[in-house]
């Protein structure tokens, strides 16, 4: 069994915040399969053949607990968490197998409670604040223009998430080396275009 771990803040108040990356990318995946998501006391969950999904229902710093939850009675393979990335340019998307916290709560909270940081990631870069109030920046709400660019961010993050649900990261990894290229350009030209108007 593998778990797919979406981090953000539970309420909807947050919901749009750049903190809750995770959490749209997998509303977004949920809906266009026609899925939804049920509630445990400490995570909302959804479960295929061989995955679960998970949202949080503690607050980012709390994330480990939920998952930690979810370990009770499943004997997990992989976990993948789906985290978003102030050291990130916006819209930059990075995989990896294991690492640093890089500052996130989430992340720290995760590796806290599974006592590693081996497990992998799926960052979406937000921008870093530039000088902002860190907490604030994160919890508050993308931009119209940051919404554009996530709808093109989102849309190659569904197709990775994908090939992790259909394969395995392995898979996942090549897709995004193999489209790469043409996601960057295609985020800059958004970005360009913004500037140019």
């Amino acid at each position: 069994m593998r778990l797919v771990v979406g981090l953000g803040n539970p309420g909807a108040k947050y919901r749009n915040n750049r903190h809750n990356t995770g959490f749209l990318l997998l509303d977004r995946y949920t809906e266009k399969h026609n899925l939804s998501f049920h509630k445990k006391l400490k995570y909302d969950f959804l479960k295929l053949t061989e995955i679960i999904f998970i949202k949080p229902g503690t607050f980012m710093n709390r994330s480990g607990s939920a998952v930690t939850s979810v370990l009770t009675g499943n004997r997990l393979e992989d976990i993948l968490v789906i985290v978003d990335d102030i050291n990130l340019p916006l819209g930059e998307i990075r995989l990896r197998n294991q690492g640093g916290f890089g500052g996130h709560n989430g992340l720290k909270s995760i590796g806290s409670a599974l006592g590693t940081d081996n497990f992998k990631r799926l960052r979406i870069g937000i921008n870093d604040p530039s000088g902002k109030d860190l907490a604030d920046y994160v919890l508050s709400d993308f931009s119209k223009h940051e919404t554009e660019i996530l709808e093109i961010v989102f849309e190659f993050a569904e197709i990775l998430l994908e090939e992790y649900v259909e394969y395995d990261f392995d898979h996942m990894v090549e897709k995004y080396s193999k489209f790469k290229k043409s996601y960057s350009e295609k985020i800059q030209d958004s970005q360009d275009h913004d500037t140019n108007s």
